[in-house]
Formats: C-alpha cells, sequence, structure tokens
C-alpha cells in the first residue's frame, strides 16, 4: 500500500480548497471567489484500495498586510516544512501573477520535496494550458505537469495516477471513513463563515471571524450558539441587514449545511459584535482563527 502526506500550495483563489474537496468527494474546505478564504491549514484523507493521501489544503501565499495574513502565510510555509511526501503547486490557467512567479522562483526550491504543477481552470482557456504559462513559470522545476479543472473534475484521475506515482510506500494511517481530522466545531465555525462571505461584500468577507459559543446536543436536536465578529460598527449594520433580514438569510443558510453535516436537526443562534482591528493583533488572531 502506498501513503503519505501531499500538500496544496499555491497564491490565494487558485482553486486549492476546491481540489481538495473534489479530490475527498467531499466538502471538506469552505469555498468562495474571494481571495484568503482558507485560512489556516486544513487535513483531508483519502483512502483507495492500494492508496491513502493525507492531502493538506493550506492558505493562499501571498504578501501580508495585517497580523492574520501573517499567520496565514506561516501556516502554508510550514505545510512545506513537516514530513511532506509530495508537493501540488497549483496555479490558474488564466492568469500568472506575480505571485505565482514568487512561489516558483523563491519558495518552491528551497524543499527538496517532489512536485507536480497544478494548472487549474483550464476549462476558461483556449490552446495547451501547459504553452500558455511557460514564459513564466519553469516547468523543468517539477516532476510532472497536469492541467486540471477542479470545478469541473477534468483530469483529476490523471492527477490521482501521478500522486500515487510518487507516493511511498506505507502503512494506512487512518480508518477509511475518516476524510478529515478538522474538530466538528471547527467545521461548524468555517460554514457559518462561508454563508457571510458568500452574502456580504466589500472587505467585510476579510474582517469576519466566528467563535463558537454554545454547542450541545438535546432530545436529538444540536443547539449551537456563534458569535460573528467583525471590525466596525458599519459591518455590523451590514451583516445584520435591514430588520435582521441579512443575518436571517446567513442563518437559513449556514442551518440547512450544519443540518446535513450533522445529521439532526439543528437550532442555530448567531450574534454579531464588534472586536476593532482584531485582524491586527496577535491575541485575537490566535484565538479567533487559530485557538
Amino acid at each position: 500500500m502506498k501513503s503519505g502526506l501531499v500538500t496544496i500550495v499555491g497564491r490565494p483563489n487558485v482553486g486549492k480548497s476546491t481540489l481538495l474537496n473534489a479530490l475527498i468527494g467531499e466538502k471538506i474546505s469552505i469555498i468562495s471567489d474571494r481571495p484568503q478564504t482558507t485560512r489556516k491549514n486544513i487535513l483531508g484523507v483519502l483512502t483507495k484500495d492500494d492508496m491513502q493521501v493525507m492531502f493538506l489544503d493550506t492558505p493562499g501565499i501571498h504578501k501580508p498586510k495585517d497580523n492574520l495574513g501573517e499567520y496565514m502565510v506561516k501556516n502554508a510555509i510550514s505545510a512545506l516544512e513537516d514530513d511532506v511526501d509530495l508537493v501540488l503547486f497549483m496555479v490558474d490557467a488564466t492568469e500568472i501573477t506575480d505571485e505565482d512567479v514568487y512561489i516558483d522562483r523563491y519558495v518552491l526550491p528551497k524543499y527538496n520535496t517532489k512536485k507536480i504543477l497544478v494548472i487549474n481552470k483550464c476549462d476558461l482557456v483556449h490552446g495547451d494550458p501547459v504553452e500558455n504559462i511557460k514564459d513564466k513559470i519553469d516547468i523543468n522545476n517539477y516532476n510532472e505537469v497536469v492541467p486540471v479543472s477542479a470545478l469541473y473534475r477534468t483530469n483529476l484521475d490523471k492527477l490521482e495516477e501521478l500522486i500515487r506515482k510518487y507516493l511511498p510506500e506505507g502503512p494506512q494511517y487512518y480508518p477509511e471513513d475518516t476524510r478529515t481530522t478538522e474538530p466538528i466545531e471547527d467545521r461548524i465555525r468555517e460554514i457559518i463563515r462561508e454563508k457571510v462571505i458568500l452574502l456580504t461584500y466589500q472587505e467585510i468577507p476579510y474582517s469576519v471571524a466566528v467563535a463558537l459559543e454554545e454547542f450541545y446536543e438535546k432530545e436529538n436536536v444540536f443547539y449551537i450558539r456563534a458569535i460573528i465578529f467583525v471590525e466596525k460598527d458599519s459591518q455590523k449594520g451590514i451583516v445584520i441587514g435591514k430588520d435582521g433580514r441579512k443575518l436571517k438569510e446567513i442563518g437559513t443558510l449556514a442551518r440547512e449545511e450544519l443540518e446535513a453535516l450533522l445529521g439532526k436537526k439543528v437550532y442555530l443562534d448567531l450574534w454579531v459584535k464588534v472586536k476593532e482591528k482584531w485582524r491586527k493583533k496577535s491575541r485575537w488572531v490566535e484565538e479567533l482563527v487559530y485557538s
């Protein structure tokens, strides 16, 4: 049997979380079209008859503007420094940015781990995706190059074959039914945050954190009370909405997904509070995101 740790890295918003979910066959990481949705490393487990892969989804590597951004980049880099067996460097076929070039030239060469260049969103470009990026990304730095569409699962079978090729022989580390090691409380918080991101705009998605105040089961119902933290009073008003409509919409979408996740009825109680400039303060970043 083959087994090992595979880290997925890249700049923000190239589809790393979408790829993880597609490979696992279950939603493990929240997703949105906003950059920097993933804030910490998340482990997903894929088990086949002859292989078990521990995928590590990471925050996008970018130039940080605050303490939260610094923590996110450190988290992503740390995923390259662990006992990693294979690195998937993901880029967006529609645009190669300076961040992509920086990762290709200055981050990944520091590590001797085998690497696969994954060109995502190949369904959105004409011509050969590999040829389209060769002038900016040195494909010779990679053991393999594979174009995919994580959203439509295009060529993921080929990617899976390549992952199997480069994984070492090893034991099965997790039971067959394990899909993630993320605590259920963290998954609840992330689902709520995802709905806030989905239904708000401007700077709010970047300013939101969710804290779980209560989570317990009684008479076959899960009771959840959570606080949505923002940085300004104006943001609080937007999240709540006129007559509380926006917050109710957020709660409805979150509750539906939580009931599917938990397999039981959920009573969800959401509150919104202001914690000024929390992203710039290490104490609050650690407590609200990394605790």
